[in-house]
């Protein structure tokens, strides 16, 4: 094993901010992850395991343990029938290389989750999800190490438990498991109505009739450029906070008070709420804040970008004039996506 010490972890979070961790180790296969966890267990040194860091934050203090980068690469489908294909991929595979290349061969399921940032190995944790689709619906099962058991299991995508930006993975069960691989099943096969909001404005703007994996792709692509920054060139973890869900109670009585209130009917009678719009309607829409260096994303609210910010404490500065302003104002209060480590 290659193994770093004292490395700067601003490298590891696409905010581009937080400490040093005391070593780093790069996971390549599922041998070498085994060998990185008995060198951490004979240390008595406590680890996490990352990707790309594009939904993490590191605190300034760093981490006094052992950071493994899952670099765990590979792709292999397989043929279920005429339509269908089922596809491994090795957690540490870029998520849009794969999607393009499915895309592009025809196949439909995965084409709405287009140029979302970050590994394969990562999209269950957040139940990655864009324009009316989100990965629950074509993920078989996810491989993955347990920590309890000490041994590696196959959990099938209801014991994942997948909900509106979770999973076991995130909450009940933060920490038990090491993802390795992803399995999804996907079917060739055009796209079909009725397609998000502004998808379908996309194709009418372009006078796209003709609607296949690639373009419905093309455009998602397209849409997402046009609002957010490239995270390689501008620091930013993407939509910094997710969509406040309230009960149709609660929502009524918000209603009465905002009769403009943006929202979402959601399931077993839930209201989902704009977060940007919320923002938006306390005055930080392209807001910059020289004090911390952060700002909101000119053409995406629920986005933070680090233009200038020193330190996660920054960051976290700002983070805070939004919640406490919004639940002023709403009595809402915004939760936070990126995960805050260790």
């Amino acid at each position: 094993m290659d193994i770093k010490s004292n490395v700067s972890l601003k490298e590891y979070s696409s905010m581009r901010l937080g400490g040093n961790t005391s070593y780093l180790i790069e996971i390549h296969n599922k041998n070498e992850l085994s060998q990185a966890l008995d060198w951490a267990k004979q240390k008595s040194l406590p680890y996490l395991v990352v990707g790309n860091g594009n939904n993490i934050i590191w605190k300034d203090e760093g981490f006094n343990g052992v950071v493994l980068v899952n670099k765990i690469l590979g792709i292999e489908s397989k043929q279920l029938d005429s339509n269908r294909i089922s596809i491994d991929l090795g957690a540490g595979e870029n998520w849009d290389k794969v999607v393009e290349k499915f895309t592009k061969e025809g196949f439909s399921g995965i084409e709405c989750l287009s140029l979302i940032p970050g590994t394969c190995g990562a999209s269950p944790i957040q139940n990655i999800g864009a324009y009316g689709g989100d990965i629950s619906n074509v993920l078989n099962s996810v491989e993955a190490f347990d920590i309890f058991t000490n041994k590696f299991v196959t959990l099938s995508c209801e014991e994942c438990e997948l909900g509106y930006r979770a999973s076991r993975f995130k909450y009940r069960d933060k920490n038990r498991f090491i993802i390795v691989s992803i399995n999804l099943i996907i079917e060739k096969k055009n796209p079909s109505a009725p397609y998000y909001k502004i998808v379908e404005e996309y194709f009418k703007t372009n006078d796209i009739t003709e609607i296949t994996p690639i373009v419905l792709r093309d455009a998602v692509v397209a849409i997402r450029t046009s609002k957010l920054p490239d995270p390689n060139f501008i620091p930013n973890t993407g939509s910094f906070f997710a969509n406040p869900i309230i009960d149709k109670s609660s929502f009524d009585n918000l209603h009465q008070k905002f009769p403009e209130l943006v929202f979402w009917l959601d399931q077993d009678n839930k209201v989902k709420l704009s977060a940007g719009w919320l923002i938006e309607q306390i005055g930080y829409k392209d807001k910059y804040d020289p004090i911390t260096g952060m700002a909101t994303w000119s053409k995406h609210t629920l986005t933070l970008v680090n233009k200038s910010a020193k330190s996660t404490a920054d960051l976290l500065d700002f983070k805070q004039q939004i919640v406490s302003r919004v639940k002023d104002k709403f009595d809402i209060t915004l939760e936070q996506e990126p995960e805050l480590l260790p």
